[in-house]
């Protein structure tokens, strides 16, 4: 049990206890001196035992992890108790007007207005107070529906003890109807705060958001980077907490990896200035205007599992031209190869345009996995010297040459630098011709990969 739910019970159970004993001193005080106020105060003190004791056991329940049938846990136990308290005071206060109205038409009923049913109104007037003050700071620290209710009962209690006060001091001063309307009063007081416990419970139970919240949700998820509008926004209260779904657009160019990142920093967000709010977050791809032609089209490619390569985008008497290199297993049938070929075209056109002229160029995808072993030293020494020899154009400190024996021949790897300032279609029209002048000496060569990194 967590320190919450521990203090939320000792909280319940100390008000069990202060209700009883304030029950039992109304009633002896209500009867001894026949004062319809301070009988209703007692009927309404003996209210609030029973809820208390519902109350506890709503806590209890309340703390109870999620489980199969409650997959949002069981905080809602709390606002079916509150509901069930807010209709007793209801009762209590029609049984109350009913009684008044029946000493207000008929014989008045004598109140002796005593010492004791005076201690007893002004001690219940303080430990109303003490407690309600308590209770309200754990109900807030706790954010405990039920423990809400029982602050808004003994703050009734308050001001109706101050009433049924009144109506006693009235009729110690002659006025012999002063009780009755104070019990009147005490009971429309009642009413109006079952009516308030009413609306707040409703609102819980009917999955109403806190005032405020779903906009706060919203400003604090926009200011993430990357995202570029809320599609959809549901919360659910449950308890102290707020559960829920938050809909993220984010542009469909980005990796899987940055929307990944992006989901998390909204929900670090989020938790930064809702601690109670757990939402799902989802994405929702979406396309933007600085889009161009070349990420469309790698995105259409992407989507359809193709691998593409080479691509080249003109702008010819008004409409888009596209090229690109379609890489598929050598081994497919032609039909099936153009069939791929062809449902990438239409796909671009219908993102692009039908104007759209797109020409595929279908070559057959190198195989991925070869059984090789490391060629002999003297091989690969050999075919690094050369290497060395024949960098130019800006190609520097030739190393990490690896090279492999395969069936199909020499796989060669290694790793090169260049100037960092150099554009990347510069050094790649360099690092191929340095590999067109080693695979003229090295016939057996049949891939030759070069890695360029920036000189230190």
């Amino acid at each position: 049990m967590d320190q919450a739910q521990r203090i939320k019970e000792r909280a319940a159970l100390l008000s069990i206890a202060a209700s009883s004993v304030l029950t039992v001193a109304k009633f002896v005080a209500g009867i001894m001196s026949g004062s319809l106020a301070l009988l209703s105060e007692a009927g309404h003190n003996l209210i609030d035992v029973g809820m208390t004791i519902l109350t506890f056991y709503a806590v209890r329940v309340a703390g109870k992890p999620a489980d199969e049938e409650h997959n949002y846990g069981h905080g809602k136990i709390e606002t079916v108790a509150a509901l069930g308290e807010t209709a007793f005071l209801f009762a209590l206060s029609a049984f109350i007007l009913i009684e008044a109205v029946n000493r207000l038409t008929m014989k008045a009923t004598p109140v002796n207005a005593n010492l004791l049913a005076f201690g007893v109104l002004i001690v219940s007037i303080l430990v109303d107070f003490s407690r309600a003050r308590v209770l309200s700071r754990i109900a807030h620290q706790t954010k405990s529906d039920a423990l809400a209710a029982d602050v808004l009962h003994f703050a009734s209690d308050i001001v109706g003890s101050v009433i049924a006060l009144l109506g006693l001091v009235a009729a110690r001063f002659g006025f012999a109807q002063g009780d009755t309307i104070a019990a009147i009063a005490v009971a429309v007081y009642i009413a109006i705060a079952g009516y308030r416990l009413a609306r707040r419970t409703i609102d819980t139970l009917i999955d109403a958001a806190p005032r405020g919240m779903a906009e706060s949700i919203r400003v604090a998820a926009l200011r993430v980077p990357g995202v570029i509008a809320i599609d959809n926004l549901r919360l659910r209260p449950v308890g102290a907490n707020v559960f829920g779904d938050i809909a993220i657009c984010v542009p469909r160019t980005l990796p899987q990896d940055d929307v990944t990142a992006i989901k998390g920093n909204v929900s670090a967000a989020i938790a930064a200035t809702h601690p109670d709010v757990e939402l799902t977050v989802e994405t929702t791809p979406v396309a933007l205007d600085n889009e161009t032609a070349i990420e469309r089209l790698l995105l259409i490619a992407a989507k359809r599992h193709v691998a593409i390569h080479h691509v080249i985008v003109q702008q010819v008497a008004g409409r888009i031209a596209l090229s690109c290199d379609i890489e598929v297993d050598g081994a497919m049938p032609l039909g099936q190869a153009h069939s791929i070929a062809s449902g990438l075209e239409a796909e671009a056109r219908k993102e692009l345009g039908p104007e759209t002229e797109i020409d595929t160029h279908i070559e057959p995808l190198e195989p991925h996995e070869l059984a090789g072993e490391n060629a002999p030293e003297e091989t690969r020494a050999a075919i690094a010297k050369a290497l060395a020899a024949a960098a130019s154009d800006g190609i520097e400190d030739i190393h990490d040459v690896r090279a492999r024996q395969t069936a199909s021949g020499l796989v060669v790897n290694y790793h090169c630098r260049a100037n960092p300032r150099t554009s990347v279609a510069e050094v790649h029209q360099a690092v191929d011709a340095l590999e067109h002048k080693v695979r003229a000496q090295f016939p057996a060569i049949v891939r030759l990969a070069g890695h360029a990194e920036p000189l230190r």
